[in-house]
């Protein structure tokens, strides 16, 4: 009997404990932050150096604090108790940050792995200083499962001061030490970012994204290798093929020899581009990337450049190599042998520059804004493709007549390159218009340039528009018909955009849709119901204007409310289940689902008809009146702002800690489905929608995680 007690007992404690777990193992805590001081002791007036350590779990990032605050991902930040003791000394730094450029934000955030570190210099102004207190707030993510958590904690600092004087009180700081530390932001507009996470590399490197440029090393290679391609398709590169096979069929060298030959002379081709790849990673490196991709200056340059090029192209006039140069290289390449083949490699690149060199500057640019490796991976992409056909008419001289005849054809392909040049240029003077505020180069009017000069090229490539170097054509080819084709097709995707269509698939090509001024969806949707919600939609979405949303809003025209109880209300009213929906500001994967998968017509169709909506913000500074706060039973402090209340319901009710989270509730609060995070299935989203709506009017819930929040 005691022994089967015995074991009903332990059977009870293991249950007991293993639910224990389960009920807690939601609430995640992937950064531990650990504080010291650079020296124990100190005197008044020295410097000390105050410490933040922090170990990050292996998948999770944390957001730095040296990026514009007004980016969107949420940026660490510093703040201090108010004290007459000691003085703050400049700003906190952050040590050995990495950068990353970031399509959906439009710009460049700084972040940790596995090891952060912060640090803030303080003087000394009195020996009765004991400690130093004050918050931390940040923001830890992961691309796993597309979380993300924003944090506020404490931290104390105790120093022992002695009474010696360490400096003269001349150089005691005047520092108002109740400000608010935010850890080094950009300090001007030349610095921000233009604003729409490449998030920390994970997996093959070749398929991440590097630095500041928007493509992984992998599409640049592809995009290097095509442009390399068409490289030889232009009147400089394409009769050099005949030259290069008789080159190399002259001269009594076996079949071997001849083999050889033809391989050094490919090589050298990709060395000299190399070369090239090399000496703009050694000039353009690392260091020099962000101040690259989002400086004005840079980018207004790469703008001349590509414009440049551009116009060369399209035939104003030719950017040439002096031919002194030339004829001394072709000169070694007629001495013979392996030494001669490499400088009739050399001779090739030079001849080719006028049609290569814009290829061959707009591949470096693209590249230049990344890590050291990029440029050298884009030379080996086009340096490949452009040395391969040569190499092999060299190795096989008798495919020479396979070829196609030189040609007005050869002029037509460095024309097309010219206008995709130009459409190329806009990208980098909108960078430099954001950056400044400028307004030049709106949403609309960067479409409005793109439709206009792919429609050229498309009635240029159907012979309707002549330019200088080009012969009348006879009849339109099919494959021009062909290009033709296709560019038309590509103007009549853009045209939906310059009525606000997201136009996706060029997302990061694009400004950002909040400078576009007509904007026929955000039109129709404030027709409906205006932003300021100071009205209920014609089809009574809304039962009472939503608290705060003069500050919080919903995309793609969603209408709902912003405070919990206030949605729960409207639910019963509708007799409607609620959609919650815990989001962020700073939160990147909130904004891509909402990007992704809220805007499709079905799931749209769902959350406007068949739920009531609620975006509950767990970062919002907003500060609500005294009588609002209460003190949380999860960790003891007292929630004064809105993000604070509505994260600690998220944990005390759900008991979960990331975002997003999507949850679906009947009347009485209760769960009708297991809640929903980061998963970019529009499928799966909208089976959990109908799901949700199915189990509330059949009246089922499943058990909570947690007993619900009084």
């Amino acid at each position: 009997m005691a022994l089967a007690t015995s074991a009903k007992t332990l059977r009870f404690l293991l249950f007991f404990v293993l639910t224990s777990l389960t009920a807690t193992a939601q609430i995640l805590q992937p950064a531990q932050w650990s504080f010291e001081l650079s020296q124990p002791k100190a005197a008044v007036g020295e410097e000390v150096d105050l410490i933040f350590r922090v170990a990050i779990q292996d998948e999770w990032y944390l957001y730095s604090s040296d990026f514009d605050p007004e980016l969107g991902p949420m940026v660490t930040e510093f703040t201090f108790t108010p004290s007459d003791q000691y003085a703050l000394v400049g700003k906190v730094k952050p040590v050995g940050a990495k950068e990353k450029y970031d399509d959906i934000w439009e710009g460049t955030y700084t972040y940790f792995t596995k090891t952060a570190e912060f640090r803030q210099t303080i003087k000394v102004l009195s020996s009765d200083l004991k400690k130093i207190e004050g918050s931390y707030a940040y923001q830890v993510c992961t691309d796993v499962d597309g979380q993300c958590i924003p944090f506020e904690e404490d931290f104390t600092f105790k120093l022992n001061v002695s009474g010696r004087q360490g400096a003269k009180a001349s150089q005691v700081l005047s520092e108002d030490t109740s400000q608010t530390v935010r850890s080094e932001t950009l300090k001007n507009s030349t610095e921000a970012v233009a604003g729409d996470i490449v998030q920390p590399a994970t997996g093959s490197d070749l398929n991440q994204r590097q630095g500041n440029t928007p493509y992984n090393m992998l599409t640049i290679f592809v995009l290097a290798f095509g442009a390399g391609l068409a490289a030889l398709l232009t009147p400089c590169v394409f009769p050099m093929i005949p030259m290069t096979v008789t080159f190399f069929t002259g001269g009594n060298a076996s079949r071997g020899q001849a083999l050889s030959k033809a391989l050094v002379y490919g090589l050298s081709i990709i060395a000299i581009y190399m070369v090239a790849g090399i000496l703009v990673s050694l000039i353009f490196g690392p260091a020099f990337a962000n101040w690259l991709s989002t400086h004005w200056l840079p980018n207004l340059f790469f703008f001349g450049v590509f414009l440049v090029f551009a116009l060369s192209f399209l035939g104003l006039f030719e950017i040439t190599l002096p031919s002194s140069l030339v004829n001394k290289v072709d000169q070694q390449a007629d001495r013979g042998g392996y030494y001669g083949v490499f400088f009739m490699a050399f001779t090739l690149v030079l001849v080719s520059f006028s049609c290569t060199g814009p290829i061959v500057g707009s591949v470096l640019v693209a590249s230049a804004g990344g890590e050291f490796v990029q440029p050298i991976v884009g030379m080996a992409g086009f340096s490949l493709a452009f040395a391969i056909p040569f190499a092999l008419f060299a190795a096989f001289p008798q495919w020479l007549s396979s070829l196609p005849k030189s040609g007005g054809w050869l002029n037509a392909v460095k024309v097309v390159l010219g206008f995709i040049e130009l459409a190329l240029a806009l990208k980098f003077l909108s960078v430099a218009d954001q950056v400044y505020h400028w307004n030049l180069l709106d949403r609309d009017i960067y479409l409005a340039l793109w439709i206009v000069i792919f429609l050229l090229m498309g009635f240029y490539l159907l012979g309707k528009i002549r330019l200088p170097h080009d012969s009348k054509p006879e009849v339109t080819s099919v494959p021009r018909l062909m290009l033709a084709m296709l560019t038309f097709s590509f103007v009549v995707y853009l045209i939906p955009g310059m009525f606000g269509a997201p136009l996706k698939a060029l997302a990061g090509y694009l400004p950002p849709m909040h400078t576009h001024d007509f904007n026929v969806p955000l039109l129709i949707a404030e027709q409906a119901t205006p932003i300021n919600a100071q009205t209920a939609s014609k089809d009574d979405a809304l039962c009472e204007p939503p608290k705060y949303a003069d500050l919080l809003h919903f995309p793609h025209g969603i209408q709902g409310y912003f405070d919990y109880e206030q949605a729960l209300a409207c639910a019963k009213a509708q007799n409607k289940p609620l959609f919650i929906d815990f989001t962020g500001h700073g939160c990147v994967n909130c904004r891509e689902m909402e990007a992704r998968v809220w805007s499709d017509p079905k799931v749209l169709k769902r959350l406007k008809e068949d739920y009531v909506v609620v975006a509950l913000y767990v970062d919002e500074k907003l500060e609500l009146p005294e009588a609002e706060w209460y003190t949380s039973e999860y960790d003891g402090k007292v929630k004064k702002t809105l993000g604070k209340q509505h994260a600690d319901f998220q944990i005390t009710r759900f008991n979960n800690n990331a975002q997003p989270y999507y949850v679906l509730l009947n009347h009485e609060g209760q769960l009708l489905k297991q809640p929903k995070a980061y998963d970019l299935s529009v499928k799966n989203f909208v089976d959990f929608l109908d799901e949700g709506k199915q189990r509330f009017a059949a009246g089922k819930t499943i058990a909570d995680p947690v007993a619900v929040r009084k």
